[in-house]
C-alpha cells in the first residue's frame, strides 16, 4: 500500500493512496483532516481489541472505518447493495468506496500522517 501526503492550496494535508486503497485517503481527507484525536481513538481501539475475537468501528459523515484484530476496512457510507437492484455483471466493489488492509499497515499510514503533521 503506497501513499503520499500534500498540502493543498489552504495548507491543509491531503492524502493519496494507490490503486485499490483510494477510499483509506479519502477517510483521511474526509474524516480525520487533521483531527489527531480521532487518530488516538483508532490507536486505542487497536490496543482494545488487539488478541481478541471483538470488533470495532466509527461511522463517520462520509466513511465507515471498521476493523477487528487483523483488517481494516473503510467503506462509503453511500455504499448501499441492494440485491434486487444489483444489474447483472455489476460487482459490489467499488475502488473509491471500499478498501481493506492490514491493522498493522493501517497503523503505519497513520503514523506518517502524525509525522507529516509535525514537519518531519
Amino acid at each position: 500500500m503506497e501513499y503520499e501526503f500534500l498540502r493543498d492550496v489552504t495548507g491543509g494535508v491531503k492524502v493519496r493512496m494507490s490503486m485499490g486503497h483510494e477510499a483509506v485517503g479519502h477517510w483521511f481527507n474526509e474524516e480525520v483532516q487533521e483531527n489527531l484525536a480521532l487518530l488516538d481513538e483508532v490507536e486505542a481501539a487497536v490496543a482494545q481489541i488487539d488478541g481478541s475475537e471483538r470488533q470495532w468501528q466509527r461511522v463517520g459523515h462520509e466513511y465507515t472505518l471498521w476493523m477487528d484484530d487483523e483488517e481494516v476496512m473503510i467503506r462509503a457510507n453511500s455504499m448501499s447493495v441492494e440485491g434486487d437492484e444489483m444489474e447483472e455483471g455489476m460487482s459490489y466493489y467499488d475502488e473509491e468506496s471500499l478498501a481493506f488492509c492490514g491493522v498493522e499497515d493501517f497503523l503505519q499510514v497513520v503514523n506518517a500522517y502524525r509525522r507529516f503533521m509535525r514537519g518531519e
